[in-house]
């Protein structure tokens, strides 16, 4: 029998992620199982922390309050630009996905949510924060080798990256 799962350990598992009302956003089904590291940050904590304690073969289903996935909604990453501020000849619509840039200059995707003739509203909260999500797991491997940290997703995929070196 193989040793239960614990921080540091790199497994694999197939998942599959729904919304309270039971709709699927991502699956590991008919694709590889996912690979991680266990309490990387490579994933939402409460992923990580629902695999801590369980063994290969083991199955469960774990419900995630937006704490322990991607937050809560936050009044602060709403962000109300002057038009005067956005050039002329831009069209912006609504749920349109823009990148703003922080005080650092760093890119931060959010989505057109409001225009006025006064303003543009700017939510910069991840997509799925304050949503309570899901989770069917299986544990199909432990005691595994890391992989090499990567990231081919140009620095939007919405993770902590791993070090790839691009944000």
């Amino acid at each position: 029998m193989s040793e239960a799962i614990k921080n540091g350990d790199t497994i694999t598992v197939n998942y599959t992620g729904k919304f309270e009302d039971g709709n699927v956003f991502d699956s590991s089904e008919g694709k590889e199982p996912l690979k991680f590291t266990v309490g990387s940050g490579q994933l939402i904590k409460g992923f990580d922390d629902a695999v801590i304690g369980m063994v290969a073969g083991d199955k469960k289903t774990v419900t995630l309050a937006p704490a322990d996935a991607y937050g809560e909604l936050q009044d602060g990453m709403i962000i109300d630009i002057p038009k005067s501020q956005i050039p002329e000849d831009m069209q912006l619509e609504i749920g349109q996905r823009l990148h703003l840039r922080d005080p650092q200059g760093q890119p931060v995707p959010a989505v057109v949510a409001e225009i006025t003739e006064e303003s543009v509203k700017m939510d910069a909260n991840h997509p799925m924060a304050g949503k309570t999500l899901v989770f069917d797991l299986e544990i199909v491997e432990t005691g595994l080798e890391a992989d090499a940290p990567s990231c081919d997703d140009g620095g939007e995929g919405g993770h902590v990256c791993t070090g790839c070196g691009k944000h």
